[in-house]
């Protein structure tokens, strides 16, 4: 059976209205009737982002009431801030030894890459994450409170060379790691959100869309498409990513298994950074964003972790069924397009003519 984006022939709605969402709105919930897109991709973030199981043995948890009283994660908090320094260091390591060679291969400017700079912006994030964790902040209201913040980041590093995000995101992922490793599972399952929502913020051109939003108006077709697929962005990526696992139960990444936890987590991260991208690209009315950020970035990071463009082709056309599955046949029409050029810029035969 042929994929939605190669079967269809819709053209995306014309985009020349504007918005009452701006800038100065990030950050709060809008007034009006639509939310905000900031708030609309806050509701991705629920206890746990793991599975049910997961939830389930959370609860059963003995120690629960201790770990999620306000001694508990003040404790928790002050002992991953004492141990940052150490993660933060040993993540920069980690980082320099996956992406080392990428730096040479694909001609990097050194002077883009500062490691003292990017530890110490993934040091103050961190600290500000953990700040609202003991502080007992929602994971979706910090992701509302930072997303400036973490916007600037990513605007700052991707000025210059977008590629150099990625060392700043894998910095923020190992780093990450290293600290859960130190939890008990119920910590980890508390904390996970938190850092999801630092790895959300930092893969995703999310300040860029909300920006891009503020060219729209309430009754925008464009826009109420992204305001339909941004609150399903999580679940559609969870499907994408057992479906991918189904049909390649024996795939090894560079973290190893397509099942193992940390890998699907990771995954499920990128297919909903796609999506973002989808929306942006809707937004904009334009690829742009993608030929000079994501493509870039996928080209460096997804040889030297294992992934195929295979299985990049793949998890788009699983996306593509599950918008088809989920979403209107107007807001289809409306992502389509970009989808199958998308679709088209990452498959084989461009990576095989290289």
């Amino acid at each position: 059976m042929a994929s939605p984006v190669a079967s269809t022939s819709a053209q995306a709605h014309p985009i020349d209205l504007k918005s009452s969402i701006t800038e100065s709105k990030i950050g709060k919930i809008s007034s009006t009737k639509i939310s905000s897109l900031a708030a609309l991709w806050a509701k991705n973030y629920i206890i746990s982002v793991t599975t049910r199981d997961a939830a389930e043995r959370l609860r059963k948890s003995a120690d629960l009431a201790e770990i999620t009283s306000q001694e508990g994660r003040l404790r928790t908090a002050k002992h991953l801030k004492q141990s940052l320094k150490l993660a933060s260091a040993q993540a920069w390591s980690l980082t320099e030894n996956l992406l080392a060679e990428e730096v040479r291969r694909h001609g990097i400017d050194l002077n883009v890459i500062n490691p003292w700079q990017i530890a110490a912006d993934s040091h103050a994030l961190f600290e500000k994450a953990l700040a609202a964790y003991g502080d007992r902040v929602t994971p979706r209201r910090l992701s509302v409170l930072v997303g400036n913040e973490f916007g600037r980041v990513r605007q700052k590093y991707t000025a210059d060379d977008p590629r150099a995000i990625g060392f700043v995101s894998m910095q923020f992922h190992y780093t990450g790691q290293t600290l859960l490793e130190s939890l008990s599972s119920a910590e980890r399952l508390l904390l996970e959100p938190y850092f999801k929502v630092m790895d959300d913020h930092l893969y995703m051109p999310l300040r860029a869309a909300y920006e891009a939003a503020g060219n729209h108006s309430q009754t925008s077709p464009a826009l109420r498409g992204v305001q339909h697929l941004l609150p399903i962005s999580t679940r559609i990526a969870q499907e994408v990513c057992k479906q991918i696992c189904r049909q390649s139960p024996s795939y090894e990444t560079y973290s190893g298994s397509l099942s193992a936890p940390q890998v699907r987590t990771s995954s499920i991260r990128d297919v909903e950074m796609f999506q973002v991208y989808l929306c942006l690209c809707v937004l904009e009315d334009s690829i742009e964003s993608v030929q000079r950020e994501l493509f870039p970035l996928c080209a460096m990071l997804y040889p030297r972790l294992k992934v195929s463009w295979r299985l990049v082709q793949e998890m788009l056309q699983a996306i593509g069924w599950e918008m088809h599955d989920r979403l209107s046949p107007n807001d289809v029409a409306i992502f389509l397009p970009y989808l199958g050029a998308l679709t088209e810029m990452f498959s084989n035969e461009v990576f095989q003519s290289a």
